[in-house]
């Protein structure tokens, strides 16, 4: 992506823009990111960033429910919505062409959802059943995401469940809706990002279009975001949890990584680490752990809690999971992870080795910039985490300046610190309540 040019602007009633042509693809992608995620909704609210999501897609004072999906379908396109630890994103491409109805379709959400009682009720019970689907009646639910942040964070932003307590979301009231919707979605707590086939628009035209049709959105008072850090666990803290449908022990391990806002290189030293541990059977842990000791039948590690690097601010995680046999003490498998990390630190990896996985990484960056959509995204949230959507296209050169040495100092860096280590324990019992929180107990203040 390094060719790509970014130009940026703000609206006269704060919202940020990003509109960043491609003429080489025939479509078009329109993003909104938000500045409010997990961390930022109100204590005693859990999971109400994820459900206003949903209350996103459920029509508008313009549009009736279904409509928004309807006409981007109609075009040829697709759309969708996730909300992370720090922010919100909605999304659609579409054919160069409908650029406009995009930009139209996106702009009045943001200007006024609809926000109706038959709706709050409807989603509540469509994210309680998303809940039942993905954490609670499957095998290692809301592993490691859900179940290690309150091993190892101590305040509520971090450690609570994102996905939300059943109770919780129960009590959820139009008022909190209303407020959550004046606070967060404010237009300049927004970015809009336009990536793609700009047409006969060009920038200049772009740039009219999306004043046309955002610019009239009211400005609104933007809250002040607040800081998440928390000091570094100072020595290891261990929690163990139930689950009835797991058919196999498992642990996760959870440390602090730099925060890739003003230690970027050292950050993403941690995501190299990660993947000379775990990634191809050439890897530290998946030879150690798998293939010579045959301590664990999965293993694998990722520097970011939601599964991948520069998706969070301050403070974010380095995982490593495994699923090992009943057998097998947890602690062998610890242990084992300890030497191989104590040899990095040591040593650090053998440049062959760094290479290898540099490849890897850089194959894996270009084959997601192959789609318009992921390199929309990635824009959006790095400018919107960082304040730099460059941090996108700067990322494969970075990832390969990174040196053997880089890799040891993270490597020290995680042996340095305490850490998190959740236990997971199968459980056949058949009087354990499927719909109750896994969470409850790791979660409560």
């Amino acid at each position: 992506m390094s060719e790509l040019q970014i130009h940026r602007t703000v609206l006269g009633n704060g919202l940020r823009v990003l509109v960043v042509p491609d003429p080489a693809t025939p479509v078009v992608g329109v993003s909104v990111h938000v500045d409010v995620g997990f961390r930022s909704e109100p204590e005693g609210r859990t999971g109400f960033a994820h459900l206003f999501e949903h209350l996103m897609f459920q029509g508008s004072e313009s549009l009736e429910k279904l409509a928004h999906f309807r006409q981007v379908q109609g075009a040829g396109g697709v759309f969708n919505g996730s909300t992370h630890q720090d922010y919100t994103d909605y999304f659609e491409v579409l054919p160069g062409a409908a650029l406009e109805r995009a930009l139209f379709l996106e702009a009045d959400r943001l200007r006024a959802p609809m926000l109706t009682e038959e709706n709050l009720r409807n989603q509540v019970d469509v994210v309680k059943e998303e809940i039942r689907l993905n954490v609670l009646n499957r095998p290692y639910g809301g592993f490691p995401w859900i179940l290690l942040p309150p091993v190892l964070y101590d305040t509520f932003p971090n450690a609570h469940n994102g996905y939300g307590d059943f109770s919780e979301l129960e009590q959820a009231t139009l008022d909190d809706a209303a407020s959550f919707f004046d606070t967060f979605y404010a237009p300049g707590n927004a970015l809009v990002t336009v990536h793609g086939d700009l047409g006969e628009h060009g920038v200049d035209g772009t740039l009219a279009l999306i004043e046309k049709h955002f610019g009239d959105i009211p400005a609104r008072p933007t809250p002040a975001r607040p800081s998440f850090a928390e000091p570094v666990a100072g020595a290891e803290r261990r929690q163990a949890v139930a689950d009835a449908h797991a058919p196999l022990p498992a642990l996760a391990v959870g440390y602090r990584v730099p925060d890739p806002t003003t230690e970027l290189d050292a950050y993403l030293a941690h995501a190299l680490l990660a993947s000379v541990l775990s990634d191809g059977e050439a890897a530290r842990l998946q030879r150690r752990l798998v293939h010579t000791d045959g301590l664990v039948t999965d293993v694998s590690a990722s520097n970011g809690l939601m599964g991948g690097p520069l998706d969070a601010r301050d403070p974010d995680t380095f995982t490593i999971t495994a699923v090992h046999p009943a057998d097998v003490d947890p602690d062998r498998v610890l242990g084992a992870v300890d030497e191989e990390l104590d040899k990095l630190a040591a040593a650090g990896p053998s440049v062959e080795e760094l290479a290898r996985q540099s490849a890897r990484w850089a194959a894996a960056l270009h084959h997601e910039d192959d789609r318009v959509m992921y390199r929309m995204l990635g824009l959006g949230a790095r400018e919107l985490l960082y304040g730099r959507a460059e941090i996108a296209t700067e990322l494969p050169a970075r990832i390969a300046a990174i040196t053997p040495d880089g890799v040891r100092a993270a490597a020290a860096a995680l042996r340095s610190q305490g850490r998190a280590v959740l236990l997971v324990e199968p459980t056949a019992d058949p009087t354990a309540d499927p719909t109750a929180d896994p969470t409850a107990e790791e979660t409560a203040e």
